[in-house]
């Protein structure tokens, strides 16, 4: 069997399975068996593929066609330029989730300190102290597993970040924060049963948020005034149709609030300075 008769084979199997983007995931995953570029591969498709390696396309074939995520099998997705390992019971980070990143950046000064609650796979830490490496980054999970991959992204990555095992700020005292950053679970009862077979196999915690999606902006916005400085920012990002909701949230405890859109045109990020009327 040649490379392109694999791929034709691999995709056709995929398709079947209802895979979205069956053609891109059959080429990624065949590449990282080959360990080489995709577009080479493709360009070199009449080559042979060997017995061993065919065996191994075969195997992560069986696991997309059971709709696991790509970067759960490939271990590792891109994020703000930098690649992040990942593994079942660490949420994958998404590219929406880089205008939170961004908004943070803008706003983080030399020596600043920024919290991350929620780290996950310490995507948004980890990117904010490599972009901003003189600021003093924190960032806490409930999750053990989370908080070990974080830890090793980190280290991978050289970025001084402290990780903590923490509820949201319980475990933080009266540590008080420039920035805080959250990606917190935001998906309702009702939106939990309509998520996509890929999603629903990541970890529930890093994603349902309370019969209505706001039980962690009600907690996190409530808590957050005693961990901001004077005109501390907490941002957060939201589900596309929270807008209103967290802002109200906001405007409650932390300061009038501000929203951002995404790439594509989705209210995405929510934030306020504390105690400003006017953000």
């Amino acid at each position: 069997m040649t490379i392109r008769e694999a791929l034709r084979a691999g995709t056709a199997r995929l398709e079947r399975a209802g895979v979205p983007d069956a053609q891109y995931d059959a080429a990624q995953m065949l590449a990282r068996i080959l360990e080489e570029d995709a577009l080479m591969m493709r360009i070199e498709g009449g080559r042979p593929l060997a017995q061993q390696k065919e065996a191994a396309f075969e195997a992560l074939l069986a696991r997309r066609e059971k709709r696991e995520p790509l970067q759960y099998i490939l271990g590792d997705t891109a994020f703000m330029g930098f690649e992040f390992q990942v593994e079942p019971g660490v949420l994958i980070p998404r590219a929406d989730t880089e205008v939170l990143c961004e908004e943070a950046l803008r706003r983080i000064c030399p020596g600043m300190r920024v919290l991350d609650i929620g780290t996950g796979s310490g995507a948004l830490a980890v990117s904010i102290k490599k972009h901003c490496p003189e600021a003093d980054v924190t960032a806490v999970d409930v999750s053990d597993t989370a908080l070990r991959v974080a830890g090793e992204n980190a280290k991978r990555l050289h970025a001084d970040v402290r990780f903590i095992k923490s509820d949201c700020m319980t475990a933080l005292a009266d540590e008080k924060f420039d920035v805080i950053v959250s990606n917190p679970p935001y998906i309702s009862r009702e939106e939990m049963s309509g998520l996509m077979p890929e999603v629903l196999m990541e970890p529930e915690l890093a994603l349902f948020g309370g019969e209505d999606g706001l039980d962690f902006y009600r907690r996190i916005a409530a808590d957050a005034p005693a961990h901001l400085t004077e005109q501390g920012c907490l941002l957060f990002e939201i589900g596309w149709l929270e807008k209103e909701s967290v802002q109200a949230l906001l405007r409650e405890h932390v300061g009038e609030p501000f929203a951002l859109k995404d790439y594509g045109g989705n209210w995405r990020v929510v934030g306020a300075v504390k105690g400003k009327k006017d953000a």
